[in-house]
């Protein structure tokens, strides 16, 4: 790692203490992520099992490698080498997953973008990365095209999916052409474990986004662990789910986890309702995953009980509160429990899953899965007794390690300061542990609203106003007020022909007194058209921030 270790990332005494579990410690010392989550599964005589499905078409794992040892043979020709980044922004679908293999055959950093940067965003991971190359789809360049005059480090573009002509015209590399021209044997470049195998950067809470960096071995263990603990994925499962490949969760969910066990993905390009029970009926889908939004989203359908879901042996969710209500509400519809974890993009998947327990306990993220270490701290990181809101602290096979940490006036020399402490990652999770090790997710600490002494977690009042008959959507957060420090601000997507006035929200106030203490009613509303979420549909309440004066 050398160079890379060297002028790229912090110093030593700064890194998280990365925990291997005695089951993992027979990794070899030379790896490489395709050769492991692909090749392998050809070379044990899995190659005419099905690795990808995607619309009417499914592609095998002997296909899937050949097309990966074409694109990276037409990479390599194009000059990529072993760790240097190439960036993808890409829709879910084969060649995103082409992609993502043939980048970390070749020895590469894969580095996916959110599909939802806009260009100023583009530009600043594409020169924070140092991409050699960025690959993106056709109808995904508009903000790479405002980006491309202030690439810094002649960052090349392929585009998939365009008109050759037009995209030779733009300057842009033809992903097609170089598919058919690469020879179809390639060798895995080997790297050392502690080789960089993944760069996932953060959606920018604070400011512009940032690289977290993942060693070879911690991926292929975490991969490992989560598997094992949680999907328990084997040869016959099908993973589905709407979370894109070129964003930091959807990419471990649908090219780490499934692979490790020699599952297959379905993919769908856009989620809607419709679509998704139609895939899992045409793709016989054994694992779904997906926010509490999406299973909303699904229990409203009218027509969902016209779909046959019979497949499916395991739904999971992450990302935003579940919510008991809609646990049971679920349980009621499909007869199956969903499974619910955290996880986060500093720690690369999930650390905690309710998969720990015989059956899931409502409200809770689950038990830390075995390997990960959890307590829960104050401010002077002691740790509080059991049902007591504090900070979640881990250590586990991976952890918080960020990219060019020197650069912004050493902006995120002072996030590693603040995310490792004394080797423990802090997460940034206000949450509570039960004697029985059960976590309960309270809020993001950035979220939690802190009014007349009282800590007011979002997800509480969100849920509780979403249980009224005329709202669609909620969200909440705290705003400043200079009597009570903070007071709970709502914003609220309501259903066609409810009307949104003073008369509504009194009334809301009244309702919502039936389901939440007074001290957490919100003191104002805004009604709204839609929410900000992540292209997973992720909640995004700091855009609904004020700015800061």
């Amino acid at each position: 790692m050398g160079k890379i270790a060297e002028n790229y990332l912090p110093p030593k005494e700064l890194w998280p203490e990365y925990k291997v579990p005695a089951e993992f410690k027979d990794l070899p010392d030379k790896l490489n992520l395709a050769d492991f989550l692909l090749d392998r599964h050809v070379r044990e005589g899995r190659g005419n099992n099905p690795a990808i499905k995607f619309m009417d078409q499914t592609v095998s794992y002997a296909k899937l490698q050949e097309m990966v040892n074409k694109f990276g043979n037409s990479l390599k020709k194009a000059g990529v080498e072993a760790q240097d980044r190439v960036g993808i922004r890409l829709v879910n679908s084969i060649p995103a997953v082409v992609a993502v293999f043939a980048i970390e055959k070749i020895g590469a950093i894969p580095v996916p973008t959110s599909p939802l940067w806009s260009g100023e965003e583009v530009a600043f991971v594409a020169n924070n990365a140092e991409m050699k190359f960025f690959i993106v789809n056709a109808p995904l360049m508009p903000p790479v095209e405002q980006a491309k005059p202030k690439f810094q480090f002649g960052t090349k573009v392929i585009t998939i999916g365009g008109k050759a002509d037009e995209v030779k015209a733009a300057g842009n590399m033809v992903y097609e052409e170089m598919l058919a021209a690469g020879s179809d044997k390639l060798e895995a470049t080997m790297l050392k474990g502690t080789d960089i195998g993944i760069m996932l950067y953060t959606s920018g809470t604070t400011g512009m986004p940032k690289g977290c960096v993942h060693f070879v071995k911690p991926v292929i263990i975490e991969s490992k662990l989560v598997n094992k603990h949680v999907y328990k994925m084997k040869p016959g499962d099908v993973l589905g789910g709407a979370a894109p490949v070129s964003f930091a969760a959807g990419f471990g969910t649908f090219t780490l986890m499934p692979f490790e066990g020699g599952a297959a993905i379905s993919l769908i390009p856009k989620f809607t309702p419709p679509d998704m029970l139609e895939l899992i009926q045409k793709h016989k889908i054994t694992i779904l995953t997906g926010l509490p939004t999406a299973y909303r989203a699904l229990m409203k359908f009218p027509k969902f009980k016209d779909y046959n879901v019979s497949s499916i042996r395991m739904y999971t969710s992450g990302g935003d509160a579940l919510g008991a209500e809609t646990l049971e509400a679920w349980q009621k519809l499909t007869g199956k429990p969903i499974w619910e974890g955290l996880g986060g993009t500093e720690m690369l998947h999930l650390v905690t899953s309710n998969t720990m327990n015989p059956k899931p306990v409502p409200n809770s993220i689950g038990r830390a899965l075995p390997g990960v270490e959890c307590k829960v701290v104050d401010t002077d990181w002691n740790e509080v007794k059991p049902g007591d809101v504090g900070s979640m602290i881990l250590k586990g096979p991976s952890g918080s390690l960020y990219w060019k940490p020197y650069v912004d006036n050493e902006r995120l020399i002072k996030s590693q300061k603040k995310g490792v402490v004394k080797g423990w990652n802090q997460m940034g999770d206000a949450v509570y542990m039960k004697e029985d090790g059960n976590i309960f997710f309270v809020s993001r600490e950035d979220d939690m609203i802190k009014s007349s002494g009282y800590r007011i977690g979002p997800a509480e009042v969100e849920e509780a106003i979403e249980k009224h008959p005329g709202v669609a959507e909620a969200a909440v957060i705290g705003v400043p007020d200079p009597d009570k420090g903070q007071i709970t601000k709502a914003f609220v997507v309501l259903k066609p022909g409810v009307k949104g006035d003073d008369a509504f929200f009194e009334k809301l106030k009244e309702f919502l007194k039936e389901h939440i203490a007074i001290y957490k009613l919100p003191r104002e509303i805004e009604f709204k058209e839609s929410l900000p979420r992540t292209p997973t549909g992720k909640l995004l309440r700091r855009h609904l921030r004020p700015p800061k004066k």
